[in-house]
């Protein structure tokens, strides 16, 4: 089995600049790529579980989402870093209705639980809203807002 460092990426990982998709306006927060660089030496596996309405608003695609985490993955790599996955969910309940993804329920943990093959008990999350605590608290991860 292996561990994981699950991130909520927007506040925790990069400044939160609401919807962004556009890699002219990503920036990590301040010591955010060496912390995951930590994480990666410690052999875990880097995780991202993002809520990404967006998509659902319209504001922008999936592909350009995904631009953007190769860009995040380049960037970390100048620091000797990488995200292993990034889990998203394109829901939101006004505009696609209720899923199983979107933060605080579980989907998106759990998959890449079943994805990884992780073992919760030597997993950690961190976040900076309640409902991403309240996520990996679901399953069994010990979780951080940050």
């Amino acid at each position: 089995m292996n561990k994981a460092a699950f991130f909520d990426r927007d506040g925790t990982i990069n400044v939160d600049v609401n919807y962004l998709y556009k890699k002219e306006d990503m920036k990590f927060i301040d010591g955010m790529p060496q912390f995951i660089k930590k994480w990666n030496d410690w052999g875990y596996k880097v995780i991202v579980v993002t809520n990404q309405a967006g998509i659902a608003r319209g504001l922008y695609t999936q592909e350009d989402m995904n631009l953007l985490h190769e860009f995040m993955n380049e960037e970390l790599k100048k620091y000797g870093a990488h995200i292993d996955a990034f889990y998203f969910c394109p829901h939101h309940p006004d505009f696609t209705g209720v899923c199983k993804c979107r933060k605080p329920a579980t989907g998106m943990i759990e998959q890449a639980i079943k994805d990884f093959d992780i073992d919760v008990n030597q997993s950690i999350l961190f976040g900076d809203k309640s409902w991403d605590v309240e996520a990996g608290e679901k399953c069994g991860i010990k979780s951080f807002l940050v």
